[in-house]
C-alpha cells in the first residue's frame, strides 16, 4: 500500500512540472537569454547596423566611466528616487497606521483606498500629458493659481528649471505609488496578531507607543520588500522623465534606462555601451539589494 501510495504521488508530482514547463521555457528565452547575451555584448564593439563585432575586455568598461553624461544619469536616478521614496514610506506608514487603528475606526475606508491606488493604474502616458499641461508656460492653470495667489508676478517655466523639472517628476512618481505602498503596509500590518496590539492597549500603551514598539519591528520584513522593490523600479525610471522633457532640462532627469534607450536606439546606435550600461545597472541592483538585506538581518 506505500509504495501504491509513493508511486501516485510520484504521478502527481510529474504535473507539477508540466504546468511549470511553460513559464521556465519563457524565462530561458525571454528573460535568461537576454540576460547573458546582453553581458556578452558589453564586450564586443557591436555598434550600428554592423553585424559583426570583436571582443574588446573590458574597454566598454573604462569608456562609460569616463562618460560625464553616464555618471550624471547614475546621480540623477538616485537623487529623484531618494526625492521621491522618503516621503512616499513615510505617508504610507501614516495611512496605514490610520486604517489599521482599531481605536479610530475610520469610515470609508474602502473609499479612500480606491482614491490612493487610482493613480497606480493611469498609464504613465496619460499622467504626463495631464502633469505637462498643468505646469506649462506661460498659461498653466499652476502658473495662473501661483500668480492669483501673489506667489509669483510673471509666469515661471517649470521645465526649464532644473529643480522645477526634478520636483515634478519625483512628485509624480511619489503620487502613483505611494497608495501602492500604503496597501502593501497595511497587509502587512493586518497579518500581525491582534492580541499583541489587545495586550499593548490593556497595559495602557497610546498609539504611538504601539506604533514604534510593536508595529514598526514587525513591519520589517514588509518594510524591507517595499525598499528594495521601490529601489529597482526607481533604477529602472523611463516614462515620466522621457515622455515629459526626454530628460532635459541640461540632462538633469536622465536616468540610467534613459541613457541606455539612447545609446541603443539613436544616433550612432552604441549597442556595446548601452549593454555595458545594463550590466551595471544589473550590478547596482545586486550590491544595493545584498546591502539592504544584510542591514535589515544585523538589525533583527
Amino acid at each position: 500500500m506505500k509504495q501504491v501510495g509513493k508511486n501516485k504521488l510520484e504521478g502527481y508530482n510529474r504535473y507539477g512540472y508540466i504546468f511549470l514547463a511553460p513559464f521556465l521555457l519563457a524565462f530561458l528565452v525571454f528573460q535568461l537569454y537576454p540576460i547573458i547575451y546582453t553581458i556578452f555584448l558589453s564586450f564586443t564593439n557591436l555598434r550600428g547596423w554592423n553585424t559583426e563585432y570583436q571582443i574588446v575586455g573590458l574597454q566598454n568598461y573604462q569608456t562609460i566611466f569616463a562618460n560625464a553624461l553616464f555618471i550624471k544619469s547614475i546621480k540623477n536616478t538616485f537623487i529623484l528616487w531618494i526625492v521621491n521614496f522618503v516621503p512616499q514610506i513615510l505617508l504610507s506608514l501614516l495611512l496605514a497606521s490610520w486604517f489599521t487603528n482599531v481605536r479610530l475606526k475610520l469610515k470609508g475606508q474602502g473609499i479612500f483606498k480606491v482614491m490612493f491606488y487610482l493613480p497606480n493604474i493611469i498609464t504613465a502616458a496619460s499622467v504626463a500629458i495631464i502633469f505637462y499641461a498643468l505646469f506649462s508656460y506661460p498659461r498653466g492653470p499652476i502658473n495662473l493659481i501661483l500668480e492669483n495667489l501673489g506667489v509669483i508676478s510673471e509666469p515661471f517655466e517649470f521645465f526649464r528649471s532644473v529643480t522645477g523639472t526634478r520636483g515634478i517628476v519625483s512628485f509624480i512618481q511619489f503620487w502613483m505609488w505611494y497608495g501602492q505602498t500604503m496597501l502593501v503596509l497595511i497587509s502587512g500590518v493586518l497579518s500581525i496578531n491582534t492580541s499583541l496590539f489587545e495586550s499593548a492597549m490593556v497595559d495602557g500603551a497610546n498609539d504611538g507607543q504601539i506604533f514604534r514598539k510593536i508595529t514598526l519591528p514587525l513591519l520589517r520584513p514588509i518594510m524591507l520588500y517595499t525598499l528594495v522593490t521601490s529601489l529597482i523600479g526607481g533604477l529602472q525610471m523611463f516614462d515620466i522623465p522621457f515622455l515629459l522633457t526626454e530628460g532635459n532640462p541640461d540632462n538633469s532627469v536622465m536616468t540610467i534606462t534613459m541613457f541606455i534607450y539612447k545609446q541603443a536606439f539613436t544616433g550612432s546606435r552604441n549597442f556595446d555601451i548601452a549593454a555595458t550600461a545594463s550590466v551595471i545597472l544589473l550590478l547596482i541592483s545586486v550590491v544595493l539589494s545584498v546591502i539592504m538585506f544584510r542591514l535589515f538581518r544585523e538589525r533583527k
